[in-house]
């Protein structure tokens, strides 16, 4: 569903308030269908918590951000989309490589997109 409304009703995202709701109900569907998901989730904020000059927020497309010195480096959606922001150079590398995957998006960014599948990745 949520690749089905990234691609198809994404001007919503401009709406006030609609990413953030949709997130929202994602994490309550993620509650009841995948619960250990928000744990991983719960622990990745945490760690993140503890490194220092970063900050945690939410982002403006729903989910938890992560900034570092006030500029945002990744975002986790509540159905455990992980985007992470590269420079172009590395992603680029990583991407010959077949270790990483682009951005579900954005595509010519240094943005890299993956889901979290277990505790580990």
């Amino acid at each position: 569903m949520f690749s089905f409304v990234v691609k198809r009703a994404s001007f919503l995202k401009d709406i006030p308030l609609v990413a953030i709701i949709f997130d929202s109900l994602m994490r309550f569907w993620m509650f009841f269908t995948k619960p250990e998901l928000l744990d991983w989730i719960d622990e990745l904020e945490e760690d993140v918590a503890r490194m220092p000059e970063t900050t945690i927020g939410i982002h403006k497309y729903g989910g938890t951000q992560f900034n570092y010195k006030g500029r945002e480096f990744a975002h986790v959606h509540s159905n455990g989309l992980l985007d992470i922001l590269l420079n172009k150079e590395l992603k680029q590398s990583l991407m010959l490589e077949r270790k990483i995957k682009d951005h579900h998006v954005l595509k010519n960014s240094g943005w890299i997109s993956f889901h979290l599948h277990n505790k580990q990745t």
